[in-house]
Parts: structure tokens; C-alpha cells; sequence
């Protein structure tokens, strides 16, 4: 049994890492606000605001087989390392491929330029941030660090609403169309929360390090939209429409309101297709897209097909939207 404290754990990925170390019998302890929901059952819990003085003194005199951080909070980040990196003997951060400079290589792997974290008036403060906490974490921690460079992650309980948008929409239309970005030459990679957490959890605590492309394998968009329309029974058209033609209408790339998500522009040809090279010779393994989809679908329906979403577009934009879609 390890002793392992996680740096958040009551929200949706960092609670699935925690929920599955306890299940392995693991010492758990998470240390966040609470604000996101409650940790696991069997977990130990520290309520704190990490911007607090004192924050971490109830969990600094611990000796710990490994920390989990998941925040990318540059001062939350600095903080608990100046607070716990000495009783560490294995440090987990959680990045992103955010951190990537470029997108638009496909294959890329981990040895890719970062984003400059001194560069001012960046355009993604996210990224920045999350190259800053990596930074950081090297600085202190050297050989005792694992970055998990995380792409996008999917699956149940997803509070984004990205991926579960085209299943639950092919769904939701059921012998109607479904308005989709043109699908020549687009791709979708994602990880299933679960897979991810799996991995993290066995390669913290088998004492891997450095840095780790965690994304999927990548798959066609239309190969994705093809199994999401068999899981939801959908049995009307897939109505493309062109780039041009739905920035005109106001639509947007990704994610948000009024989105079609994971499409996303030409320039970003190497963003769901990065090397997962490494990922797999850590050890790490992927479930079948089917099997994701297929629970994603479930947990889309328990939370109501037509509920307000945090991305995608309304059925109702959607069908205003192919009315006007030109040739049809």
C-alpha cells in the first residue's frame, strides 16, 4: 500500500485517479477546496484554499510515495513544492498538449518546441501557464518527475461536453440530419478519463519519469461520427458543410457556445494526431472507441439529450442552420 496525496481529487479526472487508488487499496489523501464535489468515499479529504497561508500544513510533515498535481495554477503549483517536493519520493504533474508551441505537425512527440512562458500578450494563458508549472516542477524535482502531457480527455462524466456532443446529438436527431464540418482529412484523438487515470496511477507509482504524450490513438472524424450514428441508432444524413460557409454563420471551432466540437481550422493538422509512442512503450493501453462511446452515450442520455451544453450547438441553431445550408 502507497501513501499518495493528490493535489485537487474532487473533480472529474483527478477524483477518477483518486476513486481508482482507493479501490486499489491505496492511502489516499486529497487536499482541494471541495467546491467541485466531495472525494471518493475512503479517501481522506483537507479542505483548503490553496491561495491560503498555511495551506499545506496539515499534509507537509507527511512523507509521501507520490503527489499528484493537477492544477495549473502557476502560484498553487509553486507553492506545494516549496511545501512538499522534500518529502516526495515521486511527483506526478498533470500538463497538456497545450504546452506544445506548434500544432501543426502531425506525429509530433514529446521532444516538439514548448510555448515561450516569458512571451507577453500570448495568446493562450493556459498553455503558458501549464509550460510555467512544468517548468517549475523540473526545476525542483528533477529525477523525481513525471510530466503526463494529457490530450483530450473523454468518456463519462465529462463536464467540456466536447466529444459527447456527436453521439448524443446523432441521439437527439434521431431520423433527421446532423449538420458536421466537412470530414476529408479531419481526425479526432482522445483518451478515455478512465485509460488516463489507469495509467497515471501505474506509472507514478512504478516510478516513471519524465515527460509523456497521454493521448489516444487517432481516428478519422468520419470513422468517430460513422460509430456514434450505430450506438445512437441515427438513421438520417450527415449534412458537410464547408469551413468558410459555417464561420460565416458564426459557428465556431472546438468548443463553447454555438461550436461544432473537435472541428477545428487547417493549421491545427497536427493537434489530434501527436505520437502516443511513448505513451504506449509506459505501458499505456486504450479501450476500444466503442466501448467509450457507448458509455459516453448512457451518461449523455442520464444527463438529458436536450440539456444546455457547455459546447455545441442548439438543436434548434442546428436545424435553422440546414435550412439554410446551401445545395440542399
Amino acid at each position: 500500500m502507497s501513501r499518495i496525496l493528490i493535489l485537487g481529487g474532487t473533480a472529474w479526472f483527478g477524483r477518477e485517479v483518486a476513486t481508482q487508488l482507493v479501490a486499489g487499496g491505496h492511502d489516499v489523501t486529497c487536499l482541494a477546496r471541495g467546491t467541485s464535489g466531495p472525494p471518493p468515499h475512503d479517501a481522506g479529504f483537507v479542505a483548503v484554499d490553496r491561495s491560503a497561508p498555511g495551506a499545506y500544513d496539515d499534509v507537509s510533515g507527511v512523507d509521501w510515495d507520490e503527489v499528484v498535481e493537477i492544477s495549473w495554477n502557476t502560484d498553487h503549483v509553486a507553492g506545494a513544492l516549496e511545501a512538499l517536493a522534500a518529502r516526495a519520493a515521486h511527483w506526478t504533474l498533470i500538463s497538456s498538449c497545450s504546452v506544445y508551441a506548434s500544432n501543426g505537425e502531425p506525429g509530433a512527440a514529446e521532444d516538439a518546441a514548448l510555448v515561450d512562458v516569458a512571451t507577453d500578450g500570448a495568446d493562450d494563458d493556459y498553455a503558458r501557464a501549464k509550460a510555467a508549472c512544468e517548468q517549475a516542477s523540473a526545476d525542483v524535482l528533477a529525477d523525481r518527475l513525471l510530466t503526463v502531457r494529457a490530450g483530450l480527455i473523454c468518456g463519462p462524466g465529462d463536464g467540456s461536453d466536447r466529444f459527447g456532443y456527436w453521439v448524443s446529438r446523432c441521439a437527439l436527431a434521431g431520423d433527421g440530419d446532423v449538420l458536421v464540418p466537412t470530414l476529408a482529412d479531419r481526425y479526432v484523438q482522445v483518451i478515455d478519463v478512465r485509460d488516463l487515470a489507469a495509467w497515471t496511477i501505474r506509472a507514478g507509482l512504478g516510478g516513471t519519469v519524465g515527460a509523456v504524450n497521454a493521448v489516444g490513438d487517432v481516428h478519422a472524424f468520419g470513422d468517430v461520427l460513422a460509430r456514434a450514428r450505430s450506438i445512437a441508432g441515427h438513421a438520417g444524413a450527415l449534412a458537410e458543410a464547408t469551413p468558410e460557409w459555417l464561420v460565416d454563420q458564426g459557428v465556431a471551432y472546438w468548443s463553447g457556445p454555438r461550436s461544432l466540437p473537435l472541428w477545428l481550422p487547417e493549421d491545427f493538422a497536427g493537434f489530434c494526431r501527436r505520437s502516443n509512442a511513448a505513451f504506449r512503450a509506459a505501458g499505456g493501453t486504450l479501450r476500444d472507441l466503442r466501448e467509450t462511446l457507448e458509455d459516453t452515450l448512457d451518461d449523455e442520455r442520464a444527463r438529458g439529450l436536450e440539456r444546455d451544453r457547455r459546447a455545441g450547438l442548439t438543436r434548434a441553431d442546428e436545424l435553422e442552420l440546414l435550412t439554410n445550408l446551401p445545395a440542399r
